[in-house]
């Protein structure tokens, strides 16, 4: 099942973290474990070795196994039916990745695409109705109240500073979107009650 058969002969010391997690996910699942827990199971791994463990996460998936995986890497969350984003040990959201993306946030997020996304972004946060804009691949992602004044101030923006090759576009936010979403209002709730308390 993990691929470990040409390793036979190997002493697990000298394997690779990629094939170090497959033998550990092996030995967790030869008992036949209806539940399995996998702790960061893809941490340090190539992208290919990533790729082939979610395989095999599936194939026991299927299989009827139920499987509890953390993991830092949003992306790979999306792979899972169903999430629970944790902030500070509480659990802030809870549904399966197309619910949080659609619904556990209110604000518009915005794909800016520019030949310089760095220039711009200092411009673009300082917009009002911005929540937070960050470098997200070769573009920005820009999290707002009010979608229409900040459309047209980012184009204005691009404008100005000569970015040939930009396009701007409302888009359905990350799952990256989302955590940071939810935990700056998080955090934007809790700063009046600790001033209170003192």
């Amino acid at each position: 099942m993990a691929g470990l058969a040409a390793r036979r002969a190997a002493k697990s010391a000298t394997l690779s973290v990629g094939w170090k997690q497959r033998l550990a996910l092996g030995c967790a699942v030869l008992h036949e474990p209806p539940i399995i827990f996998l702790d960061e199971p893809t941490s340090g791994v190539d992208p290919v070795s990533r790729r082939t463990f979610w395989d095999l996460i599936y194939l026991l998936a299927g299989q009827g196994v139920t499987i509890f995986v953390t993991t830092h890497y949003l992306d790979e969350a999306e792979y899972c039916d169903r999430l629970a984003l944790i902030y500070r040990g509480e659990i802030i959201a809870l549904g399966t990745p197309e619910e949080l993306k659609t619904r556990s946030m209110t604000e518009t997020v915005i794909e800016v695409r520019c030949d310089r996304p760095q220039e711009v972004i200092g411009g673009i946060e300082d917009l009002a109705g911005i929540r937070s804009a960050a470098l997200f691949g070769r573009g920005l992602h820009v999290v707002t109240a009010n979608a229409g004044e900040t459309l047209a101030g980012i184009s204005s923006i691009l404008e100005s500073t000569g970015q040939e090759h930009s396009s701007v576009s409302v888009i359905t936010p990350s799952l990256e979107d989302v955590f940071v979403s939810l935990i700056e209002a998080r955090d934007r709730q809790q700063a009046p009650q600790q001033l209170f308390s003192r």
